[in-house]
This record gives structure tokens, C-alpha cells and sequence, in this order.
């Protein structure tokens, strides 16, 4: 019998069957702002305001023990922080770059404002004004998933001052109202948000960013976001999240690919199935949504200066799920001439 399609369902059993010490027993409380998790490296503050509010962007500054003169700027997907970089950090620390890595205003341990009006381009913003506040001037822009998207109009407002761009599984590379997802309300996100627990969050995970292999070192990621849901912020964290769905959903940057200026490396885990409303859209419109192979290399071919990077076997996460193989990656191609155009590459 063949086993590969049993493969999800048989990490999902696994992540069930956890110890209880790892899923309900120990399982933590934290502040609004993440308070009570420790990040790998200290954290510092970018204070200041915006829309009104006075906001507060954590982030992390790793300065390498023998600088090669070059930043990275690492940034965050919906469902992780900027300590789920921690990885990366080591890695690219060890080679001489000097990291940033910010918790997004509406995530982690940034501020979630009673009131704001999020977009890509007001991230973007806040992101470039942190850099200016460190006196950071060119640096390649990394982001996962969602922060793929806001990497994506970073380069866009911010050509001048990107270096190069790293796009991690992005999502937004399909506009998912046109493919038939329908819009649903803030209100709506925010009465799911409220749902959310560690054993939601596990599951989703194992099947969408792990493809059903799941590991003991991903709970503890688990555990942080779920975390928040627990603690005295239950509210305002699901609020925040319900503000940055409806962000996600009603600004695509799909169209805007061509328009990319710097070499962009693109890498695609192929069983990635992540698509934001997928729940809600119609049977016949699920399967088509989150084709991440197809995705990847149309994005490519709309990016002039592309290299497109496969990992036919890992999910959402590469830069978790196979931390070795996805730094090599990055690290040969920070290192190397990304002038030429690659159309697909196979590690």
C-alpha cells in the first residue's frame, strides 16, 4: 500500500497524541503584547505615532560578531513573530549580516490599537521609519507568508532603499475575491478570532505549514500565539487579528509583481495549500485555491528578475520545517549575482 497519502493525517494524529506536559498542562497565559514569552535576543522599541495613537514596534537588532556591511530586515506572517525567526537569525548573524526583525504593529509583542486602519502601505511605512530610526539604509527585505505580501509594497514604495527581496511561501500571489472567495465582516473575523485555541491552531498548522509532518519544536510556536488568547488580551488580540484578515483579504498585490525592480528570490514550499477565506468559498472554488506550484511560477514569470526556488516536499514554513536546506538557499543566493532570471529551481 502506498503511504504518501496518508502522510497529513498520520502527523495529525501525531500532534493529537502529544504529551499533555506539551499541550494543556503547561500550557502558558501571556499579556496582550506577549508579555511573559522571552524572545531569543533582547528586545528594543520603536516608539511613536500613528493615525493618533501612540503605537509601540518591538523588534529585535542582532548585530554579527564580524559584519559584512549588508542588513537583513526579516518579516513576520500572520500566525508567527519575530522570534519564530530565531533560526535565520543564527544563521545569517553567523555569516556577517546584520538582522532586524520587527514585531508588526496589530502582532506579538507590538502594540494592538483599539483603533487603526491597517494597510500594507502603513506597515510598510512604519517598517521604513524604524530603519531610518536605526539609520538603516539599503537592506534586502525578507518576508513569510503575510509579511511576504507587506515585503512585496515595501519594495514597491521603497525601491530606492531595497537592496534585494526574499519572498518566503507569500501569500496575496492570487486574488482570492476574484477567484470567488467571498468578502466577510470584521465582525465576522472577530467572532472566529475569538475561537481560536492551541488545538485549533495546531491543527491548521500541521496540515497547512508542516504537510502533516509534525515536529515536538513547532509547539512551542503553537503555544505563543495561543497564548494571547488566553491571557487578560483576549480581545484586543482577536480584534487586532480581525482588522489585519480584512486587510489581507481586500488588498492584493498580485497585479503590482511586475513592477518589482530588484532581484527577488522566491521560495515555494509545494504543499503549501494556504488561501485566506478558503473555509468560506464555495466546494467547487476550494481546490483551485493556494496552488502553490502553479502560484510560484507565475509569480516568477511576472517578476523581471525572479529566481524561483522549489522544495516539492515541505509546506508553508521551509525556514522551519527544513531550516538547513532553506539557508542554503538563501545564503548562495545573497551571496551570488541574482542578475540572471532563473525560471525554477529544484533543490
Amino acid at each position: 500500500m502506498r503511504l504518501f497519502p496518508l502522510l497529513p493525517l498520520l502527523g495529525l494524529i501525531a500532534a493529537l497524541l502529544l504529551p499533555l506536559s506539551a499541550r494543556a498542562a503547561d500550557a502558558p497565559a501571556y499579556g496582550p503584547d506577549l508579555q511573559g514569552f522571552d524572545y531569543p535576543w533582547p528586545v528594543s522599541h520603536y516608539r511613536f505615532t500613528s493615525q493618533g495613537e501612540a503605537l509601540d514596534m518591538a523588534y529585535m537588532d542582532v548585530a554579527p560578531a564580524h559584519p559584512n556591511g549588508r542588513t537583513v530586515v526579516l518579516l513576520h506572517g500572520k500566525n508567527f513573530c519575530a522570534a519564530t525567526w530565531q533560526a535565520t537569525i543564527t544563521v545569517l548573524t553567523r555569516a556577517g549580516f546584520r538582522v532586524v526583525a520587527p514585531d508588526q504593529i496589530g502582532f506579538c509583542k507590538s502594540t494592538k490599537p483599539a483603533h487603526y486602519q491597517y494597510s500594507f502601505q502603513q506597515l510598510a511605512a512604519n517598517t521604513h521609519a524604524l530603519l531610518d530610526s536605526l539609520h538603516i539604509g539599503k537592506a534586502t527585505i525578507t518576508g513569510h507568508s503575510t509579511g511576504g505580501m507587506l515585503a512585496i509594497r515595501y519594495g514597491l514604495m521603497y525601491s530606492q532603499d531595497t537592496d534585494r527581496l526574499v519572498l518566503v511561501d507569500p501569500i496575496g500571489l492570487e486574488d482570492w475575491k476574484a477567484k470567488g472567495v467571498p468578502w466577510q465582516s470584521v465582525d465576522a473575523w472577530y467572532r472566529q478570532e475569538l475561537n481560536t485555541t492551541a488545538d485549533r491552531i495546531r491543527d491548521y498548522e500541521c496540515t497547512t505549514y508542516y504537510a502533516g509532518a509534525w515536529q515536538p519544536a513547532y509547539e512551542t510556536w503553537v503555544q505563543m500565539l495561543a497564548g494571547m488568547y488566553r491571557g487578560p488580551g483576549r480581545d484586543v488580540v482577536a480584534w487586532n487579528s480581525a482588522l489585519l484578515y480584512d486587510m489581507i483579504y481586500t488588498q492584493p498585490v498580485v497585479y503590482e509583481l511586475p513592477h518589482l525592480a530588484m532581484p527577488v528570490l522566491l521560495v515555494i514550499g509545494d504543499k503549501d495549500t494556504t488561501a485566506i477565506g478558503k473555509a468560506l468559498a464555495p466546494a467547487s472554488v476550494r481546490p483551485t485555491l493556494g496552488n502553490y506550484p502553479a502560484l510560484g511560477h507565475e509569480a516568477a514569470a511576472a517578476i523581471p528578475n525572479a529566481k524561483l526556488v522549489e522544495f516539492p516536499d515541505l509546506g508553508h514554513a521551509p525556514q522551519i520545517q527544513a531550516p538547513a536546506r532553506f539557508h542554503t538557499v538563501l545564503l548562495d543566493w545573497l551571496a551570488a549575482d541574482s542578475s540572471a532570471k532563473i525560471d525554477g529551481v529544484r533543490p
